[in-house]
């Protein structure tokens, strides 16, 4: 697939923002509910040590709070930027679930955060812990909404398409809520933040043992993370099963793009590396049924039938129904003043082709075939480094739970050192999630190339390189001023 420069490059523009973006967004979701466990034993154990301890990483969430929060500002008026038409075209329906998030769910995150963070000793203890549980529970939530708006963009449901406005507008506000690709997709999400929180707490707190520093504070602060860090990566291990379901039926490019598949079947292979396969695990993997089907690059392209007698177009066919559409709507929009009685005759054309209409905009069939090495290795660094991580809170909190972790220097450097594989981890996922579903912006309804703004590929490349650099001196900043917080050390007696 050969894009434009502007298509190119606007996409650059966004996976850059977003890509930074979810540096910050899985921490503030671990570290909110870690931090919130500890003032919660403090309120029960009445003990000051805990409230130092959640103090501390408290202070570490503020900061990567506030970095946050930049970015993601900066990620919602690329929509306007960069990609206008999109915006135009389903801005009834996209737009809604980024307003709630904005008006409730960031409102509330950012009201009580101020009162968790500038209460203590201002107001009761239980009143403080409740701000502090709210300052996570409005995280999840503010997740929760704008996570509802991607996963629209995966698997479109609850609108329908006004030619008279050139717009998608939304008829079915439940069902863009209960979108089930969308609860999956949250809950892997949020508890993939707390397996980040996890990992980044565990890591920093073996830097204070093997500094031999504050030793009492880095084995609670170990064996709170790595509690919720562990239910996190099962939770995410669940929700991924469910999520596989969902990208099997609803996007089976993506399925057969992520696993190399380019001929398909019953009893489908997955692959572990490139030659070395377990037979069957991906039909059970994409269907709960070893004997279930799933169809490969070619199959799809070519169009395909079930076992099951399920008939699947392929992409030539669709693209001419696609064509079939535009000509349909182009008629529609000229004659329905002057020539009602024809204008109908097209309006009902386009109703009966409708769901194809992005494939309208596709010229050949090998632009519906995302880069495929590149979604493949995502997705086993994401299943790779996930598992190793589990295995490694597994082992140091049994290790903590013995008492032994303290002298293994070499179990407290891999903690430290696996720090950054927890950031790899989120973001081949979100490349998964995103370039593989490539060319397209809305899942069959909207390819990138119809979404781009018409604006020049200068002030895209020029924008890009400003945010690169902004993007990065906000990453420094973060970086120095929480590594002078670590170095500080929490406010603790041993």
């Amino acid at each position: 697939m050969v894009e434009s420069a502007l298509v190119g490059w606007s996409r650059a523009q966004f996976a850059l923002t977003a890509a930074y973006h979810w540096i910050f967004v899985p921490l503030t979701l671990g570290l909110a509910v870690i931090m919130a466990v500890m003032e919660t034993l403090y309120v029960i154990k009445k003990d000051e040590f805990w409230k130092q301890t959640a103090k501390f990483w408290m202070k570490l969430f503020a900061i990567n709070f506030a970095v946050g929060i930049a970015t993601g500002i900066i990620l919602e008026f690329e929509f306007g930027t960069n990609w206008s038409n999109y915006s135009w075209f389903v801005g009834d329906i996209f737009g809604a679930p980024l307003a709630i998030e904005g008006i409730f769910a960031f409102f509330m995150e950012a009201t009580f955060f101020a009162v968790m963070f500038f209460g203590w000793e201002k107001i009761s203890k239980k009143l403080h812990l409740a701000s502090t549980w709210f300052v996570a529970i409005g995280s999840a939530i503010s997740a929760l909404w704008i996570l509802i708006a991607n996963s629209w963009m995966q698997h479109p449901v609850g609108m329908e398409f006004n030619p008279d406005t050139v717009r998608h507008e939304m008829v079915d506000f439940w069902a863009l809520v209960l979108n089930p690709v969308a609860v999956s997709k949250f809950f892997h999400a949020v508890f993939s933040g707390w397996m980040t929180g996890a990992i980044f707490v565990i890591g920093i707190s073996c830097w204070y043992l093997l500094k031999k520093r504050e030793t009492r504070f880095a084995l609670a602060s170990i064996r709170v993370a790595a509690i919720v860090g562990i239910v996190g990566t099962f939770a995410v291990m669940l929700s991924g099963d469910s999520s596989g379901i969902h990208v099997g039926k609803y996007q089976p490019m993506k399925l057969a793009a992520a696993e190399g598949l380019e001929e398909g079947g019953t009893r489908a292979p997955f692959s572990i590396v490139p030659g070395v396969e377990i037979p069957g695990m991906l039909s059970i993997l994409a269907t709960h049924d070893i004997d279930g089907y799933v169809p490969g690059i070619n199959n799809i392209l070519e169009g395909y039938t079930t076992p099951d007698g399920d008939v699947y177009l392929s992409a030539e066919e669709k693209m001419e129904k696609g064509k079939i559409a535009l000509a349909a709507f182009s008629d529609y929009t000229k004659l329905k003043e002057v020539d009602p009685q024809t204008a109908a005759k097209a309006r009902q054309l386009l109703d009966e082709n409708v769901e194809y209409f992005g494939y309208g905009y596709i010229e050949s069939q090998e632009e519906l075939v995302p880069n495929v090495p590149l979604i493949y290795w995502s997705f086993r660094v994401m299943v790779y480094f996930g598992s190793f991580l589990l295995l490694l809170m597994i082992v140091v909190l049994w290790m903590e739970w013995k008492g032994r972790l303290v002298n293994m220097k070499w179990l407290q450097w891999v903690s430290l050192l696996s720090i950054p594989l927890v950031y790899f981890c989120g973001q081949a996922g979100w490349i998964v999630a995103e370039a593989g579903r490539q060319p397209w912006t809305i899942e069959g309804l909207l390819p990138v190339k119809a979404a781009v703004s018409s604006v020049s590929v200068g002030a895209v490349q020029t924008t890009f390189f400003i945010f690169v650099a902004i993007f990065t001196l906000f990453l420094a900043i973060e970086m120095r001023i929480i590594l002078k917080a670590i170095k500080q050390g929490p406010e603790t007696e041993e």
